[in-house]
Protein backbone atom coordinates (compact mmCIF):
# COMPACT_ATOMS: atom_id res chain seq x y z
CA UNK A 1 0.00 0.00 0.00
CA UNK A 2 0.93 3.52 -0.37
CA UNK A 3 1.32 4.61 3.34
CA UNK A 4 3.38 1.75 4.20
CA UNK A 5 6.65 3.03 4.83
CA UNK A 6 9.96 1.07 3.40
CA UNK A 7 13.18 0.54 5.00
CA UNK A 8 16.59 -1.69 4.60
CA UNK A 9 18.87 -3.57 6.26
CA UNK A 10 18.58 -5.14 10.05
CA UNK A 11 19.61 -2.35 11.57
CA UNK A 12 17.71 -1.05 14.91
CA UNK A 13 15.25 -3.65 14.34
CA UNK A 14 13.14 -3.29 17.72
CA UNK A 15 13.33 0.48 17.75
CA UNK A 16 11.59 0.26 14.03
CA UNK A 17 8.73 -2.25 15.18
CA UNK A 18 8.24 0.07 18.00
CA UNK A 19 7.87 3.64 16.34
CA UNK A 20 5.89 2.26 13.54
CA UNK A 21 3.08 0.73 16.24
CA UNK A 22 3.51 4.25 17.83
CA UNK A 23 2.74 5.71 14.75
CA UNK A 24 0.13 2.92 13.58
CA UNK A 25 2.08 2.81 10.13
CA UNK A 26 2.85 -0.16 8.38
CA UNK A 27 6.32 -0.67 7.57
CA UNK A 28 8.12 -3.62 4.60
CA UNK A 29 11.55 -3.86 6.05
CA UNK A 30 14.08 -5.64 2.68
CA UNK A 31 17.31 -6.92 2.17
CA UNK A 32 17.85 -8.26 6.08
CA UNK A 33 20.98 -9.95 5.96
CA UNK A 34 20.72 -10.87 2.51
CA UNK A 35 24.22 -10.92 1.79
CA UNK A 36 25.45 -12.97 5.12
CA UNK A 37 26.13 -16.69 5.30
CA UNK A 38 23.04 -16.72 7.40
CA UNK A 39 20.76 -14.00 6.07
CA UNK A 40 17.40 -13.08 7.43
CA UNK A 41 16.04 -12.40 10.75
CA UNK A 42 17.70 -13.69 14.07
CA UNK A 43 16.01 -16.07 16.49
CA UNK A 44 15.89 -13.12 19.25
CA UNK A 45 14.39 -10.62 16.43
CA UNK A 46 12.04 -13.27 15.42
CA UNK A 47 10.89 -14.03 19.06
CA UNK A 48 10.24 -10.43 19.68
CA UNK A 49 7.59 -10.17 16.77
CA UNK A 50 6.00 -12.83 19.01
CA UNK A 51 5.93 -10.63 21.73
CA UNK A 52 4.62 -7.86 19.74
CA UNK A 53 1.84 -10.14 18.85
CA UNK A 54 1.44 -10.71 22.67
CA UNK A 55 1.00 -7.28 23.40
CA UNK A 56 -1.06 -6.31 20.51
CA UNK A 57 -4.59 -6.75 19.03
CA UNK A 58 -5.04 -7.44 15.13
CA UNK A 59 -0.87 -6.80 13.90
CA UNK A 60 0.08 -8.52 10.62
CA UNK A 61 3.37 -10.00 10.32
CA UNK A 62 4.52 -11.31 6.93
CA UNK A 63 7.98 -12.82 6.23
CA UNK A 64 9.17 -14.63 3.19
CA UNK A 65 10.75 -18.16 3.10
CA UNK A 66 14.40 -16.34 3.49
CA UNK A 67 13.73 -14.42 6.21
CA UNK A 68 15.37 -11.29 4.25
CA UNK A 69 11.66 -9.64 4.10
CA UNK A 70 9.30 -8.50 6.55
CA UNK A 71 6.38 -6.41 6.45
CA UNK A 72 4.32 -5.24 9.56
CA UNK A 73 0.99 -3.96 10.27
CA UNK A 74 0.37 -2.72 13.97
CA UNK A 75 -2.34 -3.27 15.94
CA UNK A 76 -3.97 -2.01 19.17
CA UNK A 77 -1.77 -2.32 22.02
CA UNK A 78 -4.53 -3.83 24.65
CA UNK A 79 -2.41 -5.81 26.96
CA UNK A 80 -4.24 -8.65 29.02
CA UNK A 81 -5.26 -8.37 32.84
CA UNK A 82 -2.13 -8.58 35.19
CA UNK A 83 -0.47 -11.63 35.45
CA UNK A 84 -1.79 -12.97 32.07
CA UNK A 85 1.42 -11.90 30.28
CA UNK A 86 4.33 -14.11 30.11
CA UNK A 87 7.23 -14.11 27.86
CA UNK A 88 10.17 -16.93 27.19
CA UNK A 89 12.96 -14.31 26.06
CA UNK A 90 15.16 -17.50 24.89
CA UNK A 91 18.94 -17.39 25.29
CA UNK A 92 20.06 -15.81 22.48
CA UNK A 93 19.77 -12.55 23.71
CA UNK A 94 18.73 -11.18 27.45
CA UNK A 95 15.92 -10.06 28.90
CA UNK A 96 16.89 -6.49 28.90
CA UNK A 97 16.74 -6.57 24.33
CA UNK A 98 13.14 -7.25 24.55
CA UNK A 99 12.83 -4.95 27.56
CA UNK A 100 14.38 -2.06 25.82
CA UNK A 101 12.15 -2.84 22.66
CA UNK A 102 9.00 -2.50 24.39
CA UNK A 103 9.69 0.11 27.28
CA UNK A 104 8.73 2.43 24.32
CA UNK A 105 5.04 1.32 24.35
CA UNK A 106 4.32 0.37 28.07
CA UNK A 107 2.51 3.37 28.79
CA UNK A 108 0.24 3.45 25.94
CA UNK A 109 -1.77 0.55 26.00
CA UNK A 110 -5.38 0.04 27.25
CA UNK A 111 -4.53 -1.01 30.68
CA UNK A 112 -1.50 -1.05 32.84
CA UNK A 113 1.51 -3.82 31.95
CA UNK A 114 2.39 -5.99 33.89
CA UNK A 115 4.49 -8.51 31.86
CA UNK A 116 6.64 -11.45 33.20
CA UNK A 117 9.72 -12.10 31.14
CA UNK A 118 12.00 -15.83 31.66
CA UNK A 119 15.47 -15.65 30.41
CA UNK A 120 19.30 -14.21 31.11
CA UNK A 121 18.97 -11.35 33.14
CA UNK A 122 22.45 -10.15 32.75
CA UNK A 123 24.92 -10.36 29.80
CA UNK A 124 27.55 -7.93 28.42
CA UNK A 125 25.38 -7.76 24.76
CA UNK A 126 22.27 -5.49 26.18
CA UNK A 127 21.58 -3.69 29.21
CA UNK A 128 21.14 -5.96 32.49
CA UNK A 129 17.83 -5.92 34.44
CA UNK A 130 19.84 -3.97 37.27
CA UNK A 131 21.03 -0.97 34.72
CA UNK A 132 17.14 -0.89 33.54
CA UNK A 133 15.45 -0.87 36.77
CA UNK A 134 18.36 1.75 38.42
CA UNK A 135 18.57 4.38 35.48
CA UNK A 136 15.61 3.45 33.08
CA UNK A 137 13.29 2.90 35.59
CA UNK A 138 13.60 6.17 36.67
CA UNK A 139 14.63 8.13 33.65
CA UNK A 140 10.46 7.33 32.83
CA UNK A 141 9.51 8.76 35.79
CA UNK A 142 10.77 12.00 34.56
CA UNK A 143 8.03 12.20 32.25
CA UNK A 144 5.38 11.80 34.20
CA UNK A 145 5.44 7.47 34.26
CA UNK A 146 5.88 7.32 37.99
CA UNK A 147 2.78 4.91 39.97
CA UNK A 148 2.77 1.40 39.18
CA UNK A 149 6.06 1.35 37.39
CA UNK A 150 8.50 -1.12 38.70
CA UNK A 151 10.71 -3.89 37.76
CA UNK A 152 11.53 -6.93 39.87
CA UNK A 153 14.26 -9.51 39.78
CA UNK A 154 12.32 -12.45 41.29
CA UNK A 155 15.67 -15.66 39.70
CA UNK A 156 18.87 -14.12 37.95
CA UNK A 157 19.87 -16.53 34.82
CA UNK A 158 23.30 -15.98 33.34
CA UNK A 159 24.67 -17.47 29.79
CA UNK A 160 24.17 -19.45 28.50
CA UNK A 161 21.33 -21.23 29.79
CA UNK A 162 19.36 -18.40 31.59
CA UNK A 163 17.01 -19.70 33.91
CA UNK A 164 16.31 -16.22 35.14
CA UNK A 165 12.69 -14.42 35.90
CA UNK A 166 11.62 -10.87 36.32
CA UNK A 167 8.24 -8.87 36.59
CA UNK A 168 7.75 -5.54 34.87
CA UNK A 169 4.68 -3.15 35.37
CA UNK A 170 3.89 0.25 33.94
CA UNK A 171 0.98 2.16 34.34
CA UNK A 172 -1.18 3.87 31.26
CA UNK A 173 -0.77 7.28 30.59
CA UNK A 174 -2.87 9.33 28.32
CA UNK A 175 0.22 11.90 27.61
CA UNK A 176 3.84 12.42 28.53
CA UNK A 177 5.01 15.48 30.22
CA UNK A 178 7.82 17.60 28.64
CA UNK A 179 10.93 17.70 29.86
CA UNK A 180 13.74 20.24 30.93
CA UNK A 181 16.81 17.93 31.78
CA UNK A 182 19.74 20.60 31.32
CA UNK A 183 21.35 20.66 34.62
CA UNK A 184 24.06 18.11 35.08
CA UNK A 185 24.47 19.03 39.15
CA UNK A 186 27.81 16.97 40.62
CA UNK A 187 27.47 13.40 41.18
CA UNK A 188 26.89 12.92 44.99
CA UNK A 189 26.70 9.20 45.21
CA UNK A 190 27.54 6.13 43.66
CA UNK A 191 25.40 2.92 44.23
CA UNK A 192 25.64 -0.73 42.80
CA UNK A 193 25.23 -4.30 43.10
CA UNK A 194 27.70 -7.12 42.65
CA UNK A 195 25.88 -10.35 41.76
CA UNK A 196 26.61 -13.86 41.57
CA UNK A 197 24.88 -16.78 41.03
CA UNK A 198 26.05 -20.71 41.20
CA UNK A 199 29.63 -19.56 42.30
CA UNK A 200 30.95 -18.73 45.77
CA UNK A 201 29.80 -15.24 47.65
CA UNK A 202 33.40 -14.50 47.78
CA UNK A 203 32.95 -13.84 44.27
CA UNK A 204 30.90 -10.99 44.83
CA UNK A 205 32.90 -9.43 47.82
CA UNK A 206 35.96 -9.26 45.71
CA UNK A 207 34.31 -7.51 42.72
CA UNK A 208 33.00 -4.87 45.02
CA UNK A 209 36.73 -4.37 46.33
CA UNK A 210 37.98 -4.05 43.22
CA UNK A 211 35.65 -1.12 42.32
CA UNK A 212 35.93 0.97 45.02
CA UNK A 213 39.75 0.95 45.07
CA UNK A 214 38.70 2.75 41.57
CA UNK A 215 36.03 4.95 42.95
CA UNK A 216 37.36 5.88 46.20
CA UNK A 217 39.76 8.09 44.58
CA UNK A 218 37.40 10.36 43.20
CA UNK A 219 33.76 10.08 45.53
CA UNK A 220 33.85 8.60 49.15
CA UNK A 221 30.45 8.09 49.15
CA UNK A 222 30.34 4.53 47.38
CA UNK A 223 27.69 1.99 48.80
CA UNK A 224 28.12 -1.50 46.60
CA UNK A 225 24.84 -4.66 47.49
CA UNK A 226 26.21 -8.47 47.51
CA UNK A 227 23.54 -10.59 45.90
CA UNK A 228 24.20 -13.82 45.98
CA UNK A 229 21.60 -16.54 44.55
CA UNK A 230 21.63 -19.61 45.18
CA UNK A 231 19.24 -22.39 44.38
CA UNK A 232 15.93 -22.59 42.40
CA UNK A 233 16.42 -18.62 42.35
CA UNK A 234 20.14 -18.96 40.76
CA UNK A 235 18.98 -19.92 37.23
CA UNK A 236 20.75 -22.54 35.41
CA UNK A 237 24.45 -21.29 34.79
CA UNK A 238 27.00 -19.89 36.52
CA UNK A 239 27.64 -16.60 36.31
CA UNK A 240 28.84 -12.89 37.98
CA UNK A 241 28.93 -9.47 37.65
CA UNK A 242 28.35 -5.92 38.22
CA UNK A 243 26.44 -2.90 37.76
CA UNK A 244 26.98 0.36 38.84
CA UNK A 245 25.18 3.89 39.17
CA UNK A 246 25.91 7.36 39.98
CA UNK A 247 23.58 9.80 41.24
CA UNK A 248 23.67 13.80 40.75
CA UNK A 249 22.84 16.35 42.55
CA UNK A 250 19.91 17.29 40.19
CA UNK A 251 18.45 13.64 40.13
CA UNK A 252 20.27 12.69 36.68
CA UNK A 253 21.63 8.80 36.76
CA UNK A 254 23.79 7.15 34.75
CA UNK A 255 25.16 3.13 34.36
CA UNK A 256 28.12 0.82 33.52
CA UNK A 257 27.75 -2.79 33.65
CA UNK A 258 30.62 -5.42 33.19
CA UNK A 259 29.52 -9.46 33.59
CA UNK A 260 32.39 -12.26 33.46
CA UNK A 261 32.76 -13.16 29.83
CA UNK A 262 35.05 -16.01 29.48
CA UNK A 263 35.19 -15.65 25.55
CA UNK A 264 37.19 -12.54 26.41
CA UNK A 265 39.40 -13.45 29.30
CA UNK A 266 37.77 -10.65 31.43
CA UNK A 267 36.83 -13.81 34.24
CA UNK A 268 38.50 -12.45 37.20
CA UNK A 269 36.06 -10.87 39.65
CA UNK A 270 39.01 -7.89 40.05
CA UNK A 271 38.88 -7.33 36.53
CA UNK A 272 35.09 -6.97 36.38
CA UNK A 273 35.02 -4.91 39.21
CA UNK A 274 38.13 -2.29 37.74
CA UNK A 275 36.52 -2.48 34.37
CA UNK A 276 32.73 -1.59 35.40
CA UNK A 277 34.35 1.57 37.45
CA UNK A 278 36.15 2.58 34.52
CA UNK A 279 33.26 2.26 32.32
CA UNK A 280 31.07 4.62 35.00
CA UNK A 281 34.24 6.97 34.87
CA UNK A 282 34.32 7.67 31.44
CA UNK A 283 30.44 8.08 31.00
CA UNK A 284 30.40 10.75 33.54
CA UNK A 285 33.59 12.39 31.72
CA UNK A 286 31.67 12.57 28.60
CA UNK A 287 28.78 14.66 30.74
CA UNK A 288 25.31 15.07 30.23
CA UNK A 289 22.40 13.89 31.73
CA UNK A 290 22.11 10.33 31.05
CA UNK A 291 24.35 7.75 29.51
CA UNK A 292 24.91 6.60 26.24
CA UNK A 293 23.04 3.28 26.62
CA UNK A 294 19.89 5.28 27.74
CA UNK A 295 20.06 8.12 24.68
CA UNK A 296 17.85 7.34 22.65
CA UNK A 297 15.10 6.77 25.04
CA UNK A 298 15.09 9.99 26.19
CA UNK A 299 15.27 11.15 22.73
CA UNK A 300 12.03 9.21 21.84
CA UNK A 301 9.77 10.22 24.90
CA UNK A 302 10.73 13.78 24.08
CA UNK A 303 9.59 13.35 20.89
CA UNK A 304 6.07 11.95 22.00
CA UNK A 305 5.63 14.62 24.31
CA UNK A 306 3.11 17.57 23.74
CA UNK A 307 3.24 20.02 21.15
CA UNK A 308 5.61 21.69 23.56
CA UNK A 309 9.86 21.98 23.73
CA UNK A 310 11.77 19.55 25.49
CA UNK A 311 14.94 19.89 26.21
CA UNK A 312 17.98 17.66 28.02
CA UNK A 313 21.65 17.92 27.69
CA UNK A 314 23.67 15.63 26.00
CA UNK A 315 27.39 13.94 26.44
CA UNK A 316 29.33 12.60 23.23
CA UNK A 317 26.44 11.05 20.74
CA UNK A 318 26.68 7.44 19.85
CA UNK A 319 26.90 6.23 16.61
CA UNK A 320 23.56 4.46 17.78
CA UNK A 321 21.83 7.69 18.72
CA UNK A 322 22.73 9.34 15.65
CA UNK A 323 21.00 6.98 13.52
CA UNK A 324 18.26 6.56 15.50
CA UNK A 325 17.87 10.67 15.58
CA UNK A 326 17.10 9.74 11.70
CA UNK A 327 14.67 6.89 11.98
CA UNK A 328 12.53 9.69 14.07
CA UNK A 329 12.21 11.96 11.77
CA UNK A 330 11.38 9.30 9.52
CA UNK A 331 8.66 7.69 11.16
CA UNK A 332 7.41 10.60 13.50
CA UNK A 333 8.15 13.85 11.91
CA UNK A 334 10.43 15.02 14.52
CA UNK A 335 13.39 16.95 14.28
CA UNK A 336 15.80 18.19 17.25
CA UNK A 337 17.77 20.78 16.85
CA UNK A 338 21.23 20.03 18.53
CA UNK A 339 23.51 22.76 19.98
CA UNK A 340 27.35 22.29 20.88
CA UNK A 341 27.74 23.91 24.11
CA UNK A 342 31.46 24.56 25.47
CA UNK A 343 30.49 26.15 28.60
CA UNK A 344 30.83 23.20 30.98
CA UNK A 345 33.89 21.24 31.90
CA UNK A 346 33.07 18.92 28.99
CA UNK A 347 31.64 19.69 25.65
CA UNK A 348 27.85 18.77 26.03
CA UNK A 349 25.10 19.00 23.47
CA UNK A 350 21.85 20.91 23.78
CA UNK A 351 19.29 18.62 22.50
CA UNK A 352 15.33 20.34 21.78
CA UNK A 353 12.57 20.01 20.15
CA UNK A 354 8.61 20.20 19.63
CA UNK A 355 6.53 17.04 20.77
CA UNK A 356 4.48 15.44 17.82
CA UNK A 357 1.77 15.67 20.66
CA UNK A 358 0.86 11.63 20.55
CA UNK A 359 -1.83 10.65 22.80
CA UNK A 360 -2.34 7.19 23.95
CA UNK A 361 -6.21 6.85 22.27
CA UNK A 362 -6.30 3.29 23.49
CA UNK A 363 -6.40 4.25 27.21
CA UNK A 364 -9.10 2.74 28.78
CA UNK A 365 -11.33 5.10 30.86
CA UNK A 366 -12.66 3.57 34.01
Amino acid sequence: MSDTLKLRGASQFRQRIALATLAGRAIRIEDIRYQDESPGLRPEEANFLRLIEKLTNGCTIEINETGTSLFYRPGVLAFSHPGELRHDCGCARSVGYFLEGIVPLAPFGKRPLHLTLYGITNDERDQCVDGFRNVTVRLLKHFGIEEGLDLKVLKRGAPPKGGGEVVFTCPCVRQLKPINLTEEGFVKRIRGVAYATRVSPQISNRIVDSARGVLNKFIPDVYIYSDHYRGPDSGASPGYGLSLVAETTTGCCLSAERMAVPSDGATLPEDIGAIAATRLLQDLKHGGCVDSTNQWLLLLFMALCPEDISRCRLGKLSDFTVAYLRLLQQILGVVFKLKPDTTTLTPTILASCRGAGFTNTSRRVI
